[in-house]
């Protein structure tokens, strides 16, 4: 039986997160996860594991006092749903998520987890659906990818495409300013609905930006018609995974979403990245690009008890 213990202070979380926390993805990193922690604020609440021989599990969480609940670690929140991707649990599956479970004392709601040790993936429940774009799967050539669809299909994805690109595309590269851009245009858009509604959601996204531009890792796409910015992406490239994390589209031209997310594949095609990951959300464009999608799982309940 491992004896459990509750740290708070954001240090010693920050060394027990990178001591045990595999750094295999973008949200792995700390440095993201702080991005949002400075501006949200919430309590951490790591719940750690430990027998004679050390530590044997960790549940990294945060107090969301707004939800009175806990969540993954940093808790940020957007119409009540944390965001970010791909949190991992990590011990044992032999008891080893019921002791950590039983630090929670108050309920927990934690989304896109990778997996829940210990539950079989048939038993696990379903939060959302990631959805990946593989260039390996096409031997990295576009033409193969859309080989994969109908004649018909093909024959209206690039009449759409070819519409507006008749209207004069170019690209902009890498641009950071176009940061405050890509938010204008998601306002616009979606209005309280947008992820920068709230200004915590919109300035985490800016320190975000900052630190994977220290990084060499920022990915900023801005797809110009006629010179005026149609779509912006903000996206990273971390351990040959293209990630697009956020991005605005001018109402002005239907279909350009379509666009720039083409835009996106044909170039970790060339340049013969791992994966392109779209993140979950439940937009029609991605079934309709034959994506490949990826479960991610959720895991919620009142307050646990220790077997």
């Amino acid at each position: 039986m491992n004896s459990i213990r509750i740290i708070s202070d954001l240090d010693a979380c920050r060394a027990i997160w990178e001591e045990f926390i595999p750094s295999d993805s973008l949200t792995d990193l700390w440095e993201v996860r702080d991005c949002f922690q400075k501006h949200f604020g919430n309590r951490p609440h790591f719940v750690v594991a430990e027998d004679g021989n050390g530590i044997q599990g960790l549940l990294p969480l945060s107090w969301i006092s707004d939800y009175g609940c806990y969540g993954f670690f940093p808790g940020e929140t957007w119409q009540g749903k944390t965001w970010l991707e791909q949190n991992r649990i990590m011990c044992n599956g032999n008891g080893g998520l019921v002791e950590l479970l039983a630090g929670c004392s108050q309920p927990y709601h934690l989304r896109y987890l990778t997996s829940v040790p210990g539950i079989s993936p048939e038993e696990e429940t379903v939060d959302e659906i990631g959805y990946l774009f593989l260039p390996s799967k096409y031997s990295y050539d576009i033409s193969n990818y859309l080989g994969e669809f109908s004649r018909k299909s093909m024959k209206n994805i690039l009449r759409e495409l070819s519409r507006l690109e008749s209207l004069g595309v170019t690209y902009r590269n890498d641009e950071i300013s176009d940061f405050d851009i890509m938010v204008e245009l998601n306002m616009e858009r979606f209005g309280r609905q947008s992820y920068f509604f709230d200004p915590r959601f919109r300035e985490s996204f800016r320190a975000l930006a900052r630190f994977l531009y220290e990084r060499g890792w920022l990915r900023f796409t801005t797809a110009l018609i006629n010179d005026e910015p149609a779509a912006v992406d903000m996206g990273c490239v971390y351990r040959g995974v293209y990630t697009l994390l956020a991005g605005g589209t001018n109402s002005r031209y239907p279909g350009v979403a379509k666009l720039i997310n083409f835009h996106h594949m044909q170039q970790a095609c060339q340049e013969r990245l791992d994966q392109v990951d779209f993140l979950c959300g439940d937009f029609n464009w991605k079934r309709l690009f034959h994506l490949t999608p990826r479960p991610l799982y959720l895991l919620k309940g009142l307050v646990a008890k220790a077997a």
